[in-house]
């Protein structure tokens, strides 16, 4: 029948590797890795890490804001 024949091709294509498929696996391999690790890791800092806190806003910036947006700022 011809079972043999598969698995002695295969033994052939791995001695004698593809250079094309020898850089991609060299370069994607790692490059794979780096983006699987970025995105583990992206969340878990999103369940584990609090929120960054917001800096508090100075009562004169808040009084400009109001000012640009046409709102009357009270005690003026």
């Amino acid at each position: 029948m011809g079972g043999d024949d598969f698995a002695g091709k295969a033994a052939a294509e791995a001695k004698g590797l593809n250079p094309g498929l020898i850089v991609l696996l060299v370069v994607g391999g790692p490059l794979l890795i780096f983006l699987i690790a970025n995105y583990v890791l992206y969340v878990y800092a999103q369940k584990n890490l609090p929120p960054k806190k917001k800096k508090p806003v100075s009562k004169k910036k808040l009084k400009r804001e109001k000012l640009k947006q046409g709102v009357p700022v009270p005690g003026e």
